[in-house]
């Protein structure tokens, strides 16, 4: 009777216990179905967002693409204007000094005319006037020509005059004159110089050749032309060796 007890209570018991592990794993699961389900929702609300995101992306990516094609096109019509404003300026300046030009030659045509009426004189008269006014120029320019001649042959005189009756005076050259030594001859001491008579070279006059503004010796000179002399080396002047290029001034310059 005990054991029919016993057995009972360890039935009971063990119904008891599946009844309790029953609403145990019920709850279990109930409680998974129900954290599935507000998984199942977050997850789709999260695409949905994802979704909507990417959309608007979207939207801003072509909008901004938009933009940007409308700012470069803005940017070249900017820069398109700018360079039509540039040409206009230029084109406006040159039109103000055409202007002021035509008026320059306005006023100085004006002033001409003035200064023509002015005379009282006709047109041929004018004419006439400039022709002879041309010709009296010429025959100036000639005359000109002919007193540095008739001068310098008159200095070569006075020059010549002074070696016989002053041979202690020395002959003074113009402190202008400069030039340089085209020919040097070692043997026989004497150099061409590219100064002559039309430089105002005499003959006896004495220049100093230097380099890089050292004295390297003195020449006398003996043989006058046009533009050409010949001078020889003055004993116990030569102080170097003279060469082809090196300068010359005069020794004796005129004040």
């Amino acid at each position: 009777m005990l054991i029919r007890i016993s057995l009972i209570l360890a039935i009971l018991a063990g119904l008891a216990v599946g009844v309790l592990n029953f609403i145990y794993v019920k709850e279990k699961i109930t409680t998974l179905q129900t954290n599935l389900a507000s998984e199942k929702a977050a997850r789709a609300s999260a695409e949905n967002e994802r979704d909507k995101t990417r959309r608007e992306l979207d939207k801003t990516t072509a909008e901004l693409k938009t933009t940007k094609q409308t700012l470069e096109a803005t940017s070249a019509e900017r820069d398109k204007a700018v360079e039509t404003a540039a040409a206009q300026t230029k084109r406006a300046d040159k039109i103000a000094e055409d202007l002021n030009k035509a008026r320059t030659e306005r006023d100085a045509a004006q002033a001409e005319l003035a200064a023509y009426v002015a005379t009282g004189l006709k047109p041929e008269q004018i004419i006439v006037i400039n022709k002879q006014f041309k010709n009296l120029q010429e025959t100036l320019a000639g005359s000109e020509a002919e007193n540095k001649v008739l001068g310098q042959k008159i200095t070569r005189l006075q020059n010549e005059l002074d070696i016989y009756t002053h041979p202690e005076k020395p002959v003074y050259l113009p402190a202008s004159l400069a030039g340089k030594i085209l020919v040097f001859d070692p043997k026989w001491d004497f150099v061409v110089l590219n100064v002559g008579e039309n430089q105002g070279v005499l003959e006896n006059g004495q220049l100093l050749v230097n380099r890089n503004g050292k004295l390297v010796a003195k020449v006398v000179v003996r043989s006058v032309q046009k533009d050409r002399c010949i001078a020889n080396i003055v004993p116990g002047w030569k102080l170097g060796d003279v060469v082809e290029g090196d300068q010359v001034i005069p020794a004796y310059p005129a004040s």
